[in-house]
């Protein structure tokens, strides 16, 4: 590679073993001076990953992964402590929690379930989606600003709908520098979007961002591209919730949920 040919770019650059500095394409649609959750979601995983690769094979799998989302996500470098609270042979649970500024801005919850063979009673998931190479591009960018938004290549199977929308996402954005994230991690890195594909009213009229996200799989997946079958509901009192049937391209793997906060955008002038 020539000194002119720019590296693959990536949402972050490790410091040390556990510290990261986020670059410009992690900016976030709600404010793109912030970091969008979504790529910090998968370093989370990757760093949960890391740690737990330095233990002898545990012959267990993600099968849950919960995130609280505590404050404002500056793009400064972050932090991530991980510690196993509930070791053990066939289950175990581990958290991870994210520090910007020697503050808790993210704390994460990873439950690990031991791997055997099922396949003879598998079964019961929604049906495959129309694969991603039949589906065009959807420029997501014309709805939100940031540089993560304009990292992705989304593809919608249909256009979507105020609260409802089924998309292909994918992008050719390194998670860490460098580094090679595992499938699950380059694939949880993208599932946050879920609350952008279906938008039920203006984001320049209301405000609908989510404080968690909770993600449950059936299996682990697999592939460049991560499936959002979503439908998003809003309530009478000030919340609202994004549901979403989660994908790789061999069909259903799990499925995600993100609590709303929804309020009106502050009046102009």
């Amino acid at each position: 590679m020539s000194a002119n040919t720019p590296a693959t770019p990536s949402y972050f650059e490790r410091i040390d073993d556990h510290r990261y500095k986020p670059t410009p394409h992690v900016g976030g649609a709600w404010d793109t001076a912030e970091q969008h959750f979504s790529p910090l979601g998968g370093l989370i995983v990757h760093a949960i990953e890391r740690e737990r690769a330095g233990r002898p094979g545990t012959g267990m799998v993600l099968s849950r992964v919960s995130f609280d989302i505590l404050g404002r996500l500056a793009t400064d470098e972050c932090e991530i402590r991980v510690e196993t609270v509930r070791p053990g042979r066939t289950i175990e649970l581990v958290e991870a929690t994210v520090l910007i500024a020697a503050r808790p801005v993210v704390r994460a919850r990873a439950w690990y379930l031991t791997a055997i063979d099922t396949s003879a009673v598998a079964g019961g998931g929604a049906a495959r989606l129309t694969p991603p190479e039949e589906v065009a591009s959807w420029p997501m960018a014309s709805v939100w600003p940031g540089g993560y938004i304009a990292s992705l290549d989304v593809r919608p199977l249909a256009p979507p709908q105020p609260g409802r929308a089924t998309a292909w996402l994918s992008t050719g954005t390194d998670l860490v520098a460098g580094e090679t994230a595992s499938p699950t991690a380059s694939w949880i890195a993208l599932v946050d979007t879920a609350n952008g594909i279906a938008v039920r009213h203006s984001p320049e009229e209301w405000m609908f961002p989510n404080v968690d996200l909770t993600i449950h799989l059936h299996r682990l997946p697999e592939g460049r591209w991560t499936g959002l079958d979503t439908t998003v509901v809003f309530g009478p009192t000030g919340q609202g919730l994004t549901s979403t049937v989660l994908h790789d391209v061999a069909g259903p793997v799990g499925h995600a949920q993100q609590i709303l906060t929804v309020r009106p955008q502050p009046a102009a002038g």
